[in-house]
């Protein structure tokens, strides 16, 4: 297929990790932003392919790993409310709140759905009229167009029983929270190529000048990782500093405008509590004045929920390069995708998922 066989080519992936290898003179710390990227570096063995002296970090871009347990307890105590219809993608489904989660609320009898986008709750709204309908409304810049685009049909249909549960998060801000802490390790960045197929990438070249970071735009076949990482081992070896773009079959600069638009139309830029790491400011989306009669937290009255999050968790220093999942004593034994400590242990794109999956009894083989 193309644009995908020869991004999983075992002869390119072993010519890049040569020139990496031939390339690196000292050691370097890489950080990939997004969870699907992660996953793919540890499914390939991306690992075991490159030499001693690079070591890859996971990001916070795992959209369900960042989302505060306050915002899926607020979820919880809506979805029990008698009459309530709530609509979640899956991997929200599994994600620990303080003393439940939706699985088990929906096991109790609560009327929990799952969809795969969330023009299907609008659906469900307009075919149950006289119920309400709250989809949750979580993801980076990516999901964030879509999720504009139900809030605005819900609108032009006036379907007032319907409304969402948002906790959008952008990916810049975190990325320059880390980059302005006193611990940083990370040296270069794989930015996520989805979100910039959505965003462009001025916001990272804004980060990469301000910081002088090397960045590099990537994609999520093994491919397309091991030619971002030889970009950034290239601009680190010549002490240069910019943003490259490797993902260019998919991203340009200026990214999508209609995406942008509705996204401005519907949203607006507030500060945002992440998973374990806290608040950072405007690093966030809420819905604008003009659609608040949509949102859920003001609806329900949920929005004084706080949660304090569970000590044991290392999942916020993972999310910041500064752990491994490994070195949780957790890892593996008291957390578990059957029973997770942590948000980073369910998601299909968390970091302690990926190595749970493909690094916890033996490191994966190299593709033949």
């Amino acid at each position: 297929m193309k644009y995908l066989d020869e991004y999983r080519d075992a002869g390119l992936a072993r010519a890049l990790a040569e020139r990496i290898r031939r390339r690196v003179t000292r050691p370097w710390v890489l950080m990939e932003i997004c969870g699907g990227q992660t996953h793919t570096i540890m499914r390939c063995g991306l690992p075991e392919l490159l030499p001693s002296e690079i070591e890859l970090v996971d990001g916070p871009g795992c959209p369900v790993c960042v989302t505060p347990l306050e915002i899926v307890d607020r979820a919880i105590e809506i979805a029990g409310r008698p009459g309530v219809i709530f609509v979640s993608y899956g991997d929200m489904l599994r994600v620990p709140g303080s003393r439940s989660d939706l699985f088990r609320v929906k096991a109790a009898g609560a009327d929990v759905r799952i969809a795969y986008s969330p023009m299907e709750a609008v659906r469900i709204a307009r075919e149950n009229p006289h119920r309400p309908v709250v989809f949750f409304a979580i993801g980076f810049e990516t999901t964030a167009p879509a999720n504009a685009m139900a809030v605005r049909q819900a609108k032009r249909e006036g379907l007032e029983n319907f409304s969402v549960l948002v906790s959008h998060m952008l990916v810049p801000p975190a990325m320059r929270m880390i980059l302005r802490s006193l611990a940083n390790r990370v040296q270069a960045f794989i930015a996520p190529g989805h979100v910039c197929s959505v965003m462009g990438f001025r916001e990272y070249e804004v980060l990469s000048a301000e910081f002088r970071v090397p960045i590099v735009v990537g994609g999520f076949e093994p491919v397309d990782l091991l030619e971002s990482i030889a970009m950034l081992v290239d601009q680190l070896e010549d002490g240069r500093a910019g943003l490259e773009n490797q993902y260019s079959r998919l991203v340009t600069r200026t990214g999508s405008a209609p995406a942008r638009r509705i996204m401005e139309e519907v949203f607006e830029v507030t500060d945002r509590q992440w998973r374990g790491i806290g608040p950072i400011p405007a690093s966030g989306y809420r819905l604008r004045e003009a659609y608040t009669a949509f949102d859920a937290e003001r609806l329900y009255g949920a929005g004084t929920i706080r949660a304090a999050e569970p000590p044991e968790c290392i999942a916020a220093r993972v999310m910041q390069g500064l752990k491994k999942p490994a070195d949780c004593p957790a890892f593996a034994t008291r957390c578990t995708p059957g029973h997770p400590l942590g948000a980073s242990m369910v998601s299909s794109e968390g970091a302690c998922a990926a190595y749970y999956a493909y690094r916890r009894h033996t490191a994966p083989e190299v593709p033949a």
